[in-house]
């Protein structure tokens, strides 16, 4: 099975909501990257995610917002624009922290679940992870997934070890 099957068939996507998602952005040139668990996935061995991380460029946002109002469930939350679609189990979430709007003008090109999408740079995914594991607002279980992932990431990348406080490599490597 192909992977892009694959996790659609996880997602239960039967809408096409990431293609037409993609397409959208790619129709109306706005400038974004996958970052989070998918975006470890596209420089590591992938793990099963339901969740869609996008950073979209600061200044396309508000050109952004009117077009997905208009094609999909928008849900706007403290820290980020969450998106979903009937017929899809796919979360996409779009955090606001301007902290990530650099990320998209270093992304790469890599292939995801058998697309070929804007992928953050590993040091900025590891960056995004090493501050959603600091906030103690955040689900335990979300911040042990955070820390896996940036295990994850020092496995493939052993360079940017030097990137991760001292507190956080103490959580990973006991």
């Amino acid at each position: 099975m192909e992977a892009l099957a694959f996790w659609k068939a996880v997602i239960a996507d039967r809408s096409d909501f990431l293609e037409s998602l993609t397409a959208l952005l790619a129709d109306h040139q706005i400038r974004y990257c996958v970052i989070d668990g998918v975006a470890v996935n596209a420089y590591t061995e992938p793990v099963v995610t339901l969740d869609l991380d996008l950073v979209v460029a600061g200044d396309q946002l508000q050109t952004l917002l009117p077009l997905l109002e208009s094609r999909s469930r928008v849900k706007h939350l403290p820290c980020s624009i969450n998106l979903s679609m009937p017929g899809s189990k796919l979360r996409v979430q779009i955090p606001t922290d301007p902290c990530y709007s650099d990320f998209p003008a270093r992304a790469l090109p890599r292939e995801v679940l058998d697309l070929s999408l804007p992928v953050a740079a590993p040091e900025d995914l590891l960056q995004g992870r090493v501050w959603a594991v600091a906030q103690p607002q955040r689900r335990p279980s979300k911040r042990q997934k955070d820390l896996a992932d940036i295990a994850r990431l020092l496995e493939a990348y052993p360079h940017l070890r030097e990137r991760v406080p001292a507190e956080v490599l103490s959580r990973l490597f006991d």
